[in-house]
């Protein structure tokens, strides 16, 4: 099952073109709040993770809704990584379900410990 993820930083925002772009992608559920990215606590965010099962992808517009820090970013994948669920950006056309996806995800996880080090 694709499930979507849509996120708004204020309350001026709206979210309308991503669970619009999210729907066109075939998203069966989407989830949608108003809250700043730059926390991984997000009400939303949690019961999505929680609802995710093996074989499910999660979509997203672009990264940034759905992480603001690249540890944040390698952190997530490798949570959906671990539950053997697939991820798709549809604006940076990253998708974990694929080796080029896989590959990319690879060498993220290779900057982020770079930046550690």
């Amino acid at each position: 099952m694709k499930i979507g993820y849509a996120r708004v930083s204020t309350t001026h925002q709206n979210f309308e073109a991503q669970i619009e772009a999210l729907t066109r992608a075939g998203c069966e559920k989407i989830f949608s709040e108003k809250q700043s990215g730059k926390s991984r606590k997000r009400p939303e965010f949690e019961k999505l993770m929680e609802q995710l099962r093996p074989n499910d992808i999660l979509v997203v517009t672009k990264l940034d809704r759905l992480a603001r820090s690249l540890s944040d970013l390698v952190s997530i994948m490798a949570e959906l990584q671990e539950m053997r669920t697939g991820f798709n950006s549809l604006g940076e056309n990253f998708d974990l379900t694929s080796p080029a996806g896989r590959m990319q995800m690879q060498m993220f996880g290779v900057i982020a410990e770079l930046s550690v080090s």
